[in-house]
């Protein structure tokens, strides 16, 4: 019997289910990126990879003043002894600082090909780029070796990074940030630095005071660019008071000559992307203004597109209304102002609550390193009292480090010197101590006890260190303050044309043939019965309007379709069928069509001779199924419709198989916007049922018109006088027409 083998044991495991060990280990997955990747603390305003970014070139010596470096060097730093993830990762965050179109205060300057506006991730290799900090960094590196941060070990436990970067200034504001993080994500816009250095102070002056004051100072984001916000200052207000919402930018443009040059675009939006869905539109034939268009942009004009109007006639702030409402050239940016707080947790922060802890952060490191610099202070006055006694008893001196065996010891028992001291003495050399003279050494003991007292002064004065707190504020906005770059300016939402404005307006004649197949001629002149029919199929219909139009069609359930007439496919062709458009019920069949202006009247019916007048927007609608005009029998289908001339002074004519014509007056037919409507013409119930007789058409005959009537090959021509012989009252018998023309195929009015 072979051997049963040993229960694995798990001795000094924890054993839990999967469900919590699966919860578990997501939520530290998900705080991991929300607090070590994807948001940006309070403080400086960076995320980590920034913030190793920026600390690993200070460690390189590439601050302002110094030769750049291969950006491969500094990303081997940053990956070898901070950041331990992919390079290319952490070179875009780098390249994305040296940008001036991405940051509004970029913290590296890059030399070489770091991207352009057309294309921001167009940037060369790191292998082939050079890369220093920008002086404004300073801001964010100046007070790092004063006691102000507290370090962490590295990844692997060799070296120690910063936990956050001592910023004199709210970077958080300055350059925004983006960021998707695990359920959160935080959208930050850049700002103007002398606006925020503004409110902050405003803040430090009155803590008092309400979103509504500081936007007295911050008036709204500052992007790279010269485009202009357009958002309202009350959508702003609020947007600052809750934390989210939006700003929405638009393109600035100026006229030369007949030309359109926008000059300046939206953040982050590429001028190819704006001429492809310019080009994208006149290719689709929805931009006849518009003859052709350039892009001009060089190094002196970062952008400059051209675009060429048809005519000076052109309607220029409608043509860019146009193009603001349909593409990028006006743009809405998304705000949601989520941060890591001073307490470590993110949140969505107000501007003054953002703000308040920022200068609550900017006040404890200023503590932190007067508080540093008094130590450092204390330290060297000790060592130079020590020093002092040494100039004072310098042959003393002397004498115990040559002749004892334990100088320090004896210096310490002879002038009751501290440890240090003793070794400071010990530690200078012979020929400093004979330069030595007594009265640089009050001096610099006088100087150092001024500005220990004056810095005790002020850590036990929050009015002092406020005012230390603003000073410095003032210094750092007037070093590297600049004007606002995108221009505040109330401006109402665009409108686009509306597509029927963009068609030039021509006369059109759609052709609808039996079997459901449309098509378009330019031109009213067109004899629709000579054109090519696909084999079995005819003429059904052909009506009249304009390029600019709607035209309708009904099928025999009574439902109708509409479609603008530019849209439909020219009449060289056979057209398209009407079921690729629109999808009309089982066993349905186009009956006829109209077309008009919006308040042109028509009269619908169906073939069991009820039938009403109605406005030709009655006809349109958006949906794809079509809409219920006319309600038609079982048994029975609606008619093609006829244009009213005049709704007062129409004749109504209606027509049945068995030859028996109707004429009466319009203004004895209700207009209805739909429904079954009134009887028109009397026909035996029983032949109804049965399908021996019904109405064949109907049709509207203006004052001095003429209806046409087709039998076969033969046609019957009545005059306006005509049709008197054939009047009566609505929903009577009508009378019969001549020999020859029991069967009517079709009727037409002129």
């Amino acid at each position: 019997m072979p051997d049963t083998p040993a229960r694995p044991s798990f001795h000094g495991f924890e054993q839990i289910p999967l469900r919590e060990y699966a919860e578990r280990a997501y939520l530290d997955y998900s705080m991991y990126v929300v607090l070590d990747r994807a948001l940006p603390f309070l403080g400086d305003g960076l995320k980590p990879v920034q913030r190793r970014i920026v600390y690993a070139m200070s460690e390189l010596g590439l601050n302002a003043t110094a030769k750049p470096k291969k950006s491969a060097r500094t990303i081997g730093d940053v990956i070898g002894k901070f950041h331990p993830h992919g390079d290319s990762a952490c070179y875009g965050a780098l390249v994305l600082m040296a940008q001036p179109f991405s940051y509004r205060y970029p913290l590296i300057e890059g030399q070489g090909n770091f991207g352009s506006t057309d294309d921001p991730s167009s940037f060369a290799a790191m292998r082939y780029t050079e890369s220093k900090l920008t002086p404004i960094a300073e801001v964010l590196l100046g007070e790092l070796g004063q006691g102000t941060v507290d370090w962490n070990p590295n990844f692997d436990g060799t070296l120690e990074e910063p936990s956050w970067l001592p910023a004199r200034l709210p970077h958080i504001l300055l350059n925004g940030t983006t960021g998707i993080a695990v359920g959160m994500a935080t959208d930050i816009p850049p700002h103007n630095l002398n606006e925020v250095v503004s409110a902050c102070i405003r803040l430090l002056d009155d803590p008092q005071a309400t979103v509504r004051d500081l936007c007295e100072h911050i008036r709204g984001p500052d992007y790279p660019t010269s485009a202009e916000i357009i958002t309202p200052a009350a959508d702003l207000l609020q947007m600052y008071e809750t934390g989210n919402g939006s700003v929405r930018a638009r393109s600035t443009w100026i006229r030369e000559g007949q030309n359109i040059v926008i000059t300046a675009m939206p953040y982050q939006v590429s001028p190819s992307k704006i001429m492809e869905q310019i080009a994208q539109q006149m290719r689709a034939k929805k931009l006849p203004w518009l003859e052709d268009l350039r892009d001009e942009s060089d190094h002196e004009n970062p952008v400059r597109l051209v675009l060429v109007p048809r005519s000076n006639r052109v309607d220029y702030e409608g043509l860019m209304g146009h193009l603001f409402a349909t593409t990028d050239l006006e743009r809405s940016f998304r705000v949601n102002i989520n941060v890591i707080g001073l307490d470590g947790r993110p949140q969505v922060k107000n501007l003054r609550t953002l703000l308040s802890e920022w200068l609550g952060f900017r006040q404890d490191t200023v503590r932190r390193r007067l508080k540093h610099r008094q130590e450092k202070i204390e330290r060297r006055m000790h060592l130079l009292e020590g020093l002092l006694v040494a100039f004072l008893n310098l042959d003393e001196v002397i004498r115990i480090i040559r002749t004892e065996d334990e100088p320090r010891a004896a210096l310490i028992a002879r002038f009751a010197l501290s440890d240090d001291q003793a070794d400071y003495i010990l530690e200078t050399k012979l020929k400093q101590l004979a330069r030595l003279e007594e009265m640089k050494i009050r001096g610099e003991q006088d100087e150092l006890a001024k500005e220990l007292s004056k810095i005790i002064a002020t850590l036990a004065s929050p009015a002092k260190l406020k005012k230390l707190v603003k000073d410095e504020l003032l210094a750092d906005a007037k070093k590297f303050g600049d004007a606002r770059r995108s221009p505040l300016v109330a401006r109402g939402a665009a409108q686009a044309i509306s597509e029927s404005e963009l068609v030039p307006s021509e006369p059109m004649t759609v052709v609808v043939s039996t079997k459901g197949w449309v098509r378009a001629a330019k031109g009213h002149d067109v004899d629709p019965a000579s054109l090519s029919y696909r084999e079995g199929d005819r003429l059904l219909q052909a009506v009249r309007g304009r390029s600019t139009q709607q035209v309708a069609f009904v099928d025999s359930t009574g439902r109708s379709y509409s479609a603008l007439v530019h849209t439909l496919p020219s009449a060289r062709g056979n057209g398209e069928p009407l079921t690729g458009r629109f999808t009309l019920p089982s066993g349905a069949r186009v009956t006829g069509a109209a077309a008009g202006d919006d308040e042109a009247r028509f009269l619908v019916a169906s073939s069991w001779g009820y039938g009403f007048v109605t406005r030709f927007e009655n006809f349109c609608g958006r949906n794809k199924a079509g809409k219920a005009l006319i309600n038609v029998d079982a048994a029975a289908e609606a008619l093609a419709p006829s244009l009213v001339a005049d709704p007062k002074t129409d004749r109504i004519v209606a027509v049945t198989s068995a030859g028996h014509l109707l004429a009466f007056p319009i203004g004895e037919l209700p207009e209805l916007d739909k429904g079954k409507g009134n009887k028109l013409i009397q026909i035996p119930p029983a032949k109804l049922k049965s399908g021996e007789e019904k109405v064949i058409a109907v049709a509207s005959v203006r004052v001095g018109g003429e209806l046409t009537l087709h039998s076969g090959k033969q046609k019957l021509v009545l005059s306006w006088r005509d049709l008197q012989a054939y009047e009566g009252t609505r929903a009577t018998r009508g009378h019969a027409l001549p020999r020859g023309y029991t069967r009517v195929d079709s009727v037409a009015t002129s």
